[in-house]
C-alpha cells in the first residue's frame, strides 16, 4: 500500500467516525485529542482537555480505535437484536465481523449502513488500520459508552 493510498484510506476512515469524538494522537503531544474539523486539505483541527483547537497534519495523527475481537457480548448482542443475520464470533485468528456475518445473498443497504455507523459509533476498527500503523490501539476503558 502506498502512501498515498494509506492517506486516503485513513481520510475515508476518520470522516465516518468524525459524529462519535473520536479520539487521536497527535504527533508530539503526550494527551488524547479529540477530532473537532476535517478540510479537504492535508490539515485537521484537533480539540485537546482544555478546549482549545489546534490545527494538525493529517499524517501526523492516528486514531485510538478499538480492535474488532474487543466487542464485549453486550455489543455483540445488540448486532444480531437489531440486524436480521446470523452472526457467528471467531475467538482465534483475525475476527472481521463483517467476514463473519453470514448474509445468504445480499444485505440490504440500510442494514449496512446500520453497521457501520454502529461500528464507528463504538470506534471499532473494521478497516485494519491498527494492523497498517495508521491507528493506535485503544487503551480500555478510554472511550465511554455509558454516558
Amino acid at each position: 500500500m502506498t502512501e498515498d493510498e494509506k492517506h486516503n484510506l485513513l481520510r475515508k476512515d476518520l470522516c465516518g467516525r468524525f459524529p462519535y469524538y473520536v479520539k487521536l494522537k497527535v504527533k508530539y503531544e503526550d494527551d488524547p485529542w479529540k477530532l473537532f474539523v476535517m478540510h479537504q486539505s492535508e490539515k485537521i483541527y484537533v480539540l485537546g482537555a482544555g478546549g482549545y483547537p489546534i490545527e494538525v497534519k493529517l499524517t501526523d495523527c492516528q486514531p485510538y480505535l478499538r480492535p474488532m475481537k474487543s466487542m464485549t457480548d453486550e455489543e455483540f448482542g445488540f448486532l444480531q437484536e437489531h440486524l436480521p443475520y446470523d452472526f457467528t464470533r471467531i475467538y482465534s485468528g483475525k475476527f472481521n465481523l463483517i467476514d463473519d456475518i453470514h448474509l445468504g445473498n445480499s444485505i440490504s443497504i440500510d442494514d449496512m449502513a446500520f453497521l457501520l455507523d454502529y461500528l464507528n459509533k463504538r470506534h471499532f476498527d473494521y478497516r485494519g488500520l491498527i494492523e497498517k500503523g495508521l491507528a493506535i490501539e485503544a487503551p480500555e476503558g478510554m472511550y465511554n459508552f455509558n454516558k
